[in-house]
């Protein structure tokens, strides 16, 4: 096993589509499903223990707590079998009680579960097509009962015990409502459907004997029995004004897509589907929970309805309206409420409610609040925070903030904060998000869209884009270690931009396929990058080219990384192994035992690795790699992993996958200590915040204080105002209670006076009472013992009387005895006669009886005999029948052995048609997958689409309003064409004096033409001369470079023979140092000079070449700058011709207004008759007009004049430049091009005018 353990922390996450997915485990602590866990958390200190899944899991379909919350069951599908397991939830950690997974019948998955009311029991439900309904002793692994619940293929969605009988269970399905009793070790139905089947989607015991049951339409039943007592139906109530009205009751939910094996078969979605278009405005009832005073039952998107019992009469009604607010930080706030509530769960004191929605968020509310709010629905609040409701894409964290940053499928960006485990950011976009990055200061934050890139800001409280970048579909996204580059992917195409400037720096081509993954060296100066075309790229950033490749095309790669030395890249793909990658080559290739790795992380200390499979767990290994299978492996996740973290300082590791759950982990070495920080360093506490917003704040709390003050003020004055009239009021008040008080004594005194003479009054009566009762006494004395006599002597006699009477009884019964003894003798003797007339009469009949069987018996005989005869005959008939049979047997042999063959042939056929329709059935798949990425490209093809028809309808009513403007224009042609042709006639002599200037100009184009052809004349011929003369220069190196090679040889030659002088003595040696010169000097000339021969005509070959490629060179450069000169001319020469008649515009718009205000003045001297002329639309803006009073103005002659002696200011000017164009080498004039006339201006201008 590996020394890496990794322990996990929080998860941000919830599984709603697990069948009873909550629960309470006490008043503090919840349970439900996230990723491959279950979660007990505790509402109140906040923290999360969990129960990991079983090993190599594929999502859990279902759970149910017993009443005594001890036991925990839990329904997976582990290795495509279905697996039942019973936690301990009381012991710590929680553990494995038993195991259910060898069945003696067939299932699928088990989608519903209940416990008995004394916990040894277990209630499970088998999808279709078994439908099994089996009764456990679960303690045992024993199956008590096993019953088919449905024949039809129809959906079972719940199960459950009667809460105080073992023996009772109900079942509830589309179309189905049962109620079943276990006996003698069957289950047997104990009530009969009546009327039609409905889709009863949840129930709830209320009570020993009676049920409610909620079905698809919003209806309600209630059951007692079996027998149906009460019914009522759920209206869609419109809300007020406060709540918005109501748009559509379902959101569509085909962005979620949840993994088909981990769903149970009653899902939401499969009932959602069951249910016709014409039910969608019907309440659907998928949760109801039985509380004391009522129960509490789903009512259709985002409500839930309280029902109280009615006392006097079995029935309910609604006492409460429930709602899920609508979230502010939504895209679609009208629809963020629109939640289907698939669980919901009292607390044990039924203080507290809590729910799970379809868009797998938790709410809870208190009970209390809900009494509170009358006549307005109560609201819902978040149990934790927001989660996300679809496949988590991409995850980010930074350096100076413990933040975590993830986008999903959801459309929403968030941000965590994994030290106080919360949610800090929050914010939904109309489009979906695929990849996210974190700047390492933790203020900026880029996400990939499907439509843009967007760079931005995280505020305080709000997540706002500063700058968009046109890269569509962007599905990876990375900020460099630096955070002054980030990398965007869009295809196979690799985008590098800088932070600072915002720009796009570089962009990096190669990859053939998409491009999966990126990842940033240490020091930021290469990119490694991976793509489904099975290639591993390193790029040089500063280059822009590739420094290192490793294509490998039978692999498809998910995920890339860098060791923190940059030399090794490991990488994952879809041929099941981890690869090492270095220089180019694969070092090595390390199994993943039968699993694709989806992501991988290395840690930035180099010590340690982790890798995400596609069926969830996460993997924790040492590096260097072993060999052998060492790791730690983790339950984390419900489906693949799409990204995994670590943290900068080592200390967390971070992972996310397509069940929409974000999980943290702490990391631990083998002795269980934590991995130190590289560096202490705090986080920063800083936070963004805009001057706009700072100055509302600044603004608002201006507001407050100063609307604090007037209410100080305000107060005060009331204050001082109550205190005013509260003085007067008591004053009053005391006034009044003196007055009171002395009316009151007064009374006093006059009741004390009344009092003493009624206490004499009674003085006098009381001893007059007393004396006449006891005269009375003494009379009643003498009465009563007179009376006593007479009783006594009554007594005495009546004594004497009881005493004959008894002597009188006795001497009765005596007489009694005797007459009952002598009736006793006779009853006897007359009994016993009877007794024997009887036996007589016996003895007779059981002689008849002999006789009778007797006769029998030779009857009996006769019929015996009889049979046997007609079973003979029959024996003889079926004996015959029998040889026909076996003959006709026979022949049906042969036919069936014909048939077998024939059935044999068929059987093999039907084989390959199975084998073709899976084939088609893949492709179909594949198919749909092309039609779903079409059908999304379709949908950005609409929206460009109605984006173009918007311009287009745009531009319609542009062009609307330029042709009513245009008919208002034609209005005004003829006044215009008048004025024009008098300004014609005005501006005919500056055209002429304009024609003699362009002559001169022509004229001195021309000679500025001719300047140009001698220049480039003496240029070619100062360029040849040039080449001449460096080619003599090169002529003459080359003889001076042979002259310094003969002296050197003739030193040589002089050093040699003076050496062979010293041999002068000896002739043989003399002689041989002679030959040896001979043979040094005289060959090696020559061989020289046969080489110097070929090496001059090489040099004079490339010589001549070299200064044919300098010409063409040359002459290339001057066609480049002729052509560069004479646009730069061109279009100078075009800006002054612009000008001019901008110019001459101006001087015509002068004459026309001079001209109105002429008829004015006129109009106002009563000179002339003429009405002053529409005001006409200018070609020039509204701000060009003169906005002050008219001043005086020159007369004509003077003003042209002076317009004259401009233009020959300006035609003086153009002669300077011309002049100065011709000193420049090279320049030719442009005299093909001519200044347009003032005639042609003149058109231009009318057709501006109309």
């Amino acid at each position: 096993m590996s020394t890496v353990v990794a322990q996990s922390l929080h998860v941000f996450g919830l599984r709603s589509h697990v069948a009873n997915n909550i629960f309470f485990f006490d008043e503090q602590i919840i349970i439900f499903p996230s990723g491959n866990h279950c979660v007990k958390y505790n509402v109140d200190q906040k923290w999360q223990k969990f129960i990991p899944g079983s090993d190599k899991s594929q999502g859990m379909l279902a759970l149910s707590i017993s009443p005594n919350r001890r036991y925990l069951a839990i329904s997976e599908i582990v290795q495509e079998k279905p697996v039942i397991t019973i936690y301990e939830l009381s012991s710590i950690p929680c553990r494995k009680r038993k195991i259910l997974n060898n069945f003696d019948f067939p299932v699928q998955r088990f989608i519903s579960m209940a416990f008995s009311p004394d916990s040894k029991y277990l209630l499970t439900q088998t999808s279709p097509p078994e439908s099994n309904l089996v009764y456990w002793l679960w303690e045992k692994q024993k199956v008590m009962a096993i019953i088919r619940t449905d024949s039809q293929n129809n959906a079972v969605y719940q199960v459950s015990f009667n809460p105080q009988d073992n023996t009772q269970v109900c079942v509830t399905g589309n179309g189905m409502f049962k109620l079943l009793r276990f006996a003698e070790g069957t289950l047997k139905q104990t009530n009969f459907q009546r009327g039609e089947p409905q889709n009863y989607l949840a129930h709830t015991w209320v009570s020993e004997d009676k049920i409610i049951v909620g079905t698809d339409t919003g209806r309600l039943f209630l059951f007692e029995s079996g027998d149906q007592r009460w019914e009522t139906s759920i209206m869609v109530k419109e809300p007020t004004s406060e709540t918005r009205n109501l748009e559509v009751i379902r959101e569509s939910e085909s962005l979620i897509e949840f993994p088909t094996i981990s769903s149970p078969v009653p899902s939401y979605e499969q009932v959602m589907m069951a249910s016709n278009n014409s039910q969608l405005a019907m309440p659907q009832v998928f949760a109801i929970a039985a509380y004391s005073k009522g129960f509490a039952c789903a009512a259709g998107p985002g409500r839930v309805l309280l029902f109280e019992k009615m006392e006097e009469k079995d029935i309910y009604r609604e006492s409460r309206e429930i709602r899920i607010p609508t979230d502010p930080q939504s895209n679609e706030r009208s629809q963020s409420d629109k939640q289907d509530v698939l669980c919901m769960c009292f607390s044990p004191s039924e203080e507290t409610l809590v729910v799970s929605t379809s868009k797998n968020q938790l709410y809870s509310i208190t009970m209390s609040l809900t009494e509170i709010s009358k006549g307005e629905p109560a609201h819902f609040e978040y149990l934790m925070y927001p989660l996300h409701s679809a496949a988590i894409t991409g995850l980010a964290t930074c350096i100076r903030k413990p933040f975590i940053a993830t986008c999903s499928l959801d459309r929403s960006v968030r941000i965590w904060n994994y030290e106080s485990n919360t949610l800090e950011l929050f914010k939904e976009y109309q489009e979906e998000a695929y990849t996210i990055s974190l700047h390492p200061s933790g203020h900026f934050v880029v996400v990939g869209f499907a439509d843009k890139l967007r760079l931005m800001n995280l505020l305080i409280d709000d997540i706002r884009s500063f700058k968009e970048y046109s890269v569509r579909g962007c599905r990876e996204c990375s900020f460099s270690n630096g955070g002054h580059l980030f990398a965007a992917v869009s295809g196979n195409v690799i985008h590098i931009f800088a932070t600072t400037s915002l720009e796009n720096i570089s962009n990096l081509k190669g990859h053939t396929g998409k491009v999966r993954s990126v990842v940033w060296n240490a020091d930021d100066s290469r990119l490694i990058s991976c793509g489904t075309d099975g290639a591993v790229y390193e790029w040089n950033l500063s280059s822009g080219k590739r420094e290192t490749e490793c294509v490998l095309k039978s692999c498809s790669y998910n995920c890339v990384t860098v060791s923190p030395d940059a030399k090794i890249i490991f990488a994952v793909g879809s041929d099941q192994t981890l690869k090492e990658i270095a220089d180019s080559s694969i070092l090595r290739e390390i199994s993943a035992f039968d699993v694709v790795y989806t992501a991988i992380v290395i840690s930035h200390s180099g010590r340690m690795m982790f890798v995400g499979t596609s069926v969830g767990t996460i993997r924790a290994m040492k590096y260097p790699l072993p060999l052998q299978k060492e790791f730690n492996e983790y339950q984390a996740h419900a489906g693949p992993i799409t990204k995994m973290l670590l943290t900068f300082d080592d200390q967390f590791l971070l992972t996310v996958a397509e069940d929409g759950c974000l999980f943290t982990w702490k990391v631990f070495d083998k002795d269980g200590r934590g991995i130190k920080r590289e560096r202490e360093v705090g986080f920063a506490e800083e936070v963004l915040i805009t001057k706009t917003d700072m100055e509302e704040k600044a603004q608002i709390m201006l507001e407050l204080k100063t609307r604090v003050e007037e209410l100080k003020m305000e107060n005060e004055y009331q204050l001082r105002l109550k205190d005013m009239n509260y003085s007067e009021k008591i004053k009053e008040l005391t006034d009044k209670f003196l007055q009171e008080m002395e009316s009151l004594k007064t009374k006093n005194q006059v009741l004390k006076t009344e009092k003493e003479k009624q206490d004499v009054f009674h003085r006098e009566r009381i001893d007059d009472l007393l004396d006449k009762q006891s005269q009375e006494l003494q009379d009643l004395e003498c009465c009563n013992n007179q009376k006593l006599l007479l009783e006594y002597e009554k007594y005495q006699e009546l004594q004497l009387k009881s005493q004959r009477m008894q002597e009188e009884y006795e001497k009765q019964l005596r007489d009694n005895d005797e007459t009952k003894s002598q009736a006793l003798e006779e009853l006897t003797e007359f009994y016993e006669a009877k007794l024997q007339e009887k036996t007589t009469l016996l003895e007779e009949a059981q002689e008849d009886v002999r006789q009778q069987l007797r006769e029998f018996e030779e009857t009996k005989k006769q019929i015996e005999e009889d049979e046997d005869r007609e079973i003979q005959d029959i024996k003889t008939k079926y004996e015959k029948k029998l040889r026909d049979e076996k003959e006709s047997n026979l022949r049906l042999k042969g036919e069936t052995g014909i048939m077998r063959k024939k059935f044999s042939s068929l059987q093999k056929e039907v084989e390959e048609r199975t084998n073709d329709i899976e084939s088609l059935k893949r492709e179909q798949v594949k198919l749909q997958g092309v039609i779903k990425s079409l059908e999304k490209d379709i949908l950005g093809l609409k929206r460009e689409i109605q984006e173009r028809d918007e311009t287009i309808q745009d531009k319609e009513k542009r062009i609307y309003d330029l042709k009513k403007k245009n008919q208002e224009l034609e209005k005004f042609k003829f006044v215009l064409d008048y004025k024009i042709k008098e300004l014609k006639k005005q501006i005919e002599p500056r055209e002429d004096e304009i024609k003699v200037m362009k002559e001169q100009i022509q004229e001195m184009e021309a000679e500025l033409e001719r300047f140009h052809k001698q220049n480039t004349q003496l240029e070619l011929n100062i360029t040849e001369l040039w080449q001449k003369l460096r080619a003599t220069d090169q002529e003459m190196r080359r003889e001076r470079q042979k002259e310094r090679d003969l002296e050197a040889l003739v030193r040589r030659f002089k050093t040699d023979l003076h050496n062979c002088v010293a041999y002068i003595q000896e002739p043989r040696l003399l002689k041989e140092k002679v030959r040896a010169l001979f043979e040094k000097y005289v060959q090696r000339a020559d061989m020289v000079e046969i080489a110097g021969l070929n090496t001059d005509l090489q040099q004079e070959y490339a010589r001549q070449r070299e200064h044919l490629e300098r010409n063409l060179a040359t002459l290339r450069k001057k066609v480049v700058k002729e052509s560069e000169l004479r646009r730069t001319d061109y279009v100078r020469i075009m800006q002054e011709n612009v000008s001019l008649i901008k110019e001459i515009n101006e001087l015509r718009r002068e004459l026309k207004f001079t001209r109105s205000q002429v008829y004015d003045l006129e109009a106002a001297l009563k000179l002339t008759k003429k009405i002053r002329p529409q005001d006409v639309p200018e070609t020039v803006p509204s701000e060009a007009m003169p906005s002050i009073a008219p001043t005086m103005r020159l007369n004509e002659q003077e003003e042209t004049g002076r317009i004259i002696e401009m233009q020959r200011l300006e035609i003086q000017r153009l002669r300077e430049q011309i002049q100065e164009q011709e000193q420049i080498p090279g320049f030719h004039p442009l005299s093909v091009v001519r200044l347009p006339s003032l005639l042609e201006s003149e058109v231009d201008f009318e057709v501006q005018t109309k």
